[in-house]
């Protein structure tokens, strides 16, 4: 073995380690990966940063982009809402609603067709009297599912045609994908809607009525000879916060404010609404000199107070807060930050009540804990300030939504260039990157996507892990390091056999793809697969296919895929609980698609 391939390979396992240890972004992983093989000389410095013009990668953003256009026209909501009967029994309920999001998922971001189905899953869930995860984790599945069956549909398939390509051989089609995509994704779904769902362990969950926050709310007043008078609430905040309390509101002369201002300076006569452990709560108004009653009763009180008293009993009637449970993205800004840092009081007017992680629930710091992937945040406010929360961080709504179609006749025409951009790509009248990027361009002008949120739709963690990857990829090829463990592979398990070399590129790479990344996975399994292809004197297609099923089938483990990640929180779910359903649905995959592949893509 040469030196060159010697500093891949260590380069490379030092990549997939940093991947599956999980500590730092792929993103972060893949540039690292990238610059190390460019100061090693495994790279020309001239191409280093090549694959950041790469038509995979161009097309990914996108195709990330035209997703969030047809998702903000709310026509994916109608859809999803009008063919889901609702005397439909449950089977027939996730049939249809893992139908949908494997539809939606060929076409979109998986993520994307994810979070919009995610209420309507919790609301099937609910009207079945059935645990949320029975639903949730089937759909996440099955929009997996649905990625694989065409070219846009899941990164991985747009760098297997990629690397097609490069063996002269030209780029897959839009639906090349489809005959071995489709048999895999209806066996999947059968299985999934028919038993699939009963398998999946329960795992109860509370709804935000039954949230773990401590069940203490009080008021306590600020009295004139007590230490609040004259701090400032964040103070406050601070000193309550040692005890495990947190000031959710406040009325002065009358009106109620939800998460006031932190530099609000308190006076006397000041009431604040503050949420504790009912066995810290003494300690902490005691140690501030607030009071649990008034400064008057009732039947002592003058006509001016009895006045105030019947103000704020309207004002606090007329407040319009509400709670409302929100799951984190995988894309959302607010993962390792705290609401503290984001300052939601002050900024969007709300108050972070709970935390839900993998089905536990706690009020303990929340302030200073930093938010994963997944969580399920417990949140009070207006539904106009939630909203704008969700939408400015990246968290869906687990209450269900109702329908909105601020425009039908854009709905319409989202879809219609959507279609026309598939359709010039799938005839070839146009290459996938330029057909893509036209149909960009037109939601733009359409302002069907302001140019305001144009990059915000674009998944920028995948766009650099491509762009990273692809050269380093390359490198595989033009250092001999994918010939030379292609010949250990051969030599040593498949033993030259091409049916077992191709069930062993399948079950590598869904096993890679548990673990990290599947756009890195596809990247790292492509030049192996084409070089296992050259040396059985085979076609690379069946190859490269098996690659792009593979990477779509991260099914053992929540880190695997987004989606399995978004469901973690909702559900209730821990880490050992993903392979009770995902290892059948492997084992299910690589026996519907090995004869497949072997049929659509002969040796």
């Amino acid at each position: 073995m040469q030196t060159d391939q010697i500093l891949l390979f260590a380069i490379l396992a030092a990549t997939i380690g940093l991947f599956l240890w999980g500590r730092w972004r792929h993103d972060v992983v893949a540039l690292a990966g990238l610059l190390a093989c460019v100061l090693a000389g495994l790279v020309p410095s001239a191409e280093a940063f090549a694959g950041f013009g790469h038509p995979a990668v161009i097309t990914v953003a996108a195709v990330l982009v035209l997703s969030r256009g047809v998702q903000n026209t709310g026509a994916v909501n109608a859809l999803a809402q009008r063919l889901l009967a609702p005397e439909a029994g449950p089977t027939l309920s996730i049939a249809v609603l893992i139908a949908v999001g494997a539809v939606l998922s060929a076409f979109m971001n998986n993520v994307g067709a994810m979070a919009l189905l995610i209420p309507v899953a919790v609301q099937t869930a609910s009207r079945h009297e059935l645990p949320p995860g029975k639903v949730l984790m089937p759909l996440a599945f099955g929009t997996l599912l649905g990625g694989m069956t065409t070219l846009i549909g899941t990164p991985p398939n747009l760098i297997v045609s990629s690397f097609r390509k490069s063996t002269g051989a030209g780029s897959f089609g839009m639906f090349d994908f489809t005959p071995v995509g489709l048999a895999v994704a209806l066996g999947g779904i059968v299985f999934l809607a028919v038993l699939g769902w009963r398998i999946v362990p329960h795992r109860e969950t509370k709804g935000a009525a039954g949230f773990d926050t401590g069940n203490y709310l009080t008021e306590a007043w600020v009295t004139g000879d007590g230490k609040a008078v004259g701090k400032h609430l964040h103070e406050i905040e601070r000193a309550l916060e040692a005890a495990d309390a947190q000031v959710v509101g406040m009325v002065r002369n009358a009106f109620r404010v939800s998460a006031p201002n932190p530099w609000r300076l308190l006076r006397e006569g000041d009431i604040l609404v503050i949420e504790a452990d009912p066995e810290s709560l003494t300690t902490a108004l005691a140690d501030l000199g607030l009071s649990l009653q008034g400064p008057a009763k009732d039947d002592d009180a003058t006509p001016e107070r009895r006045k105030g008293d019947e103000d704020e009993k309207k004002s606090k009637d007329a407040d319009e807060t509400e709670l409302q449970e929100l799951v984190v993205l995988p894309t959302s800004s607010l993962i390792g930050r705290s609401i503290g840092n984001i300052h939601v009081g002050t900024r969007f007017g709300l108050n972070l009540l709970a935390i839900s992680r993998q089905g536990r629930q706690s009020i303990k710091r929340l302030r200073s804990t930093a938010i994963r992937a997944g969580d399920v945040l417990l949140m009070q406010g207006t539904p106009e300030a939630l909203g704008a929360f969700a939408g400015s961080f990246g968290g869906v709504p687990l209450a269900p939504r109702d329908i909105a179609i601020p425009n039908r006749g854009r709905a319409t025409i989202a879809v219609a260039i959507m279609a026309l951009a598939i359709a010039g790509a799938a005839f070839g009248l146009l290459p996938a990157a330029i057909a893509f990027a036209c149909a960009v361009l037109a939601f733009v002008v359409l302002r069907i996507v302001t140019p305001d949120k144009l990059f915000d739709a674009v998944d920028w963690p995948v766009v650099v892990l491509l762009g990273a990857l692809i050269p380093v990829a390359g490198a595989m090829a033009s250092t001999g390091a994918a010939d030379a463990l292609a010949q250990g592979l051969l030599g040593g398990i498949a033993q030259g056999h091409p049916v077992v070399a191709l069930a062993l590129i399948l079950v590598t790479t869904m096993t890679l793809s548990d673990f990290m990344n599947n756009a890195a996975t596809a990247a790292v399994m492509c030049p192996i697969a084409i070089s296992i292809a050259e040396q059985l004197g085979a076609t690379p297609d069946a190859f490269l296919m098996a690659v792009a099923i593979g990477g779509s089938c991260a099914f053992l483990t929540p880190i695997g895929h987004q989606n399995n990640t978004l469901i973690l929180g909702p559900g209730g779910f821990s880490f050992g609980d993903y392979w009770r359903l995902g290892l059948p649905m492997e084992l299910l995959v690589v026996t519907i698609s090995v004869p497949m592949l072997l049929w659509v893509w002969p040796l």
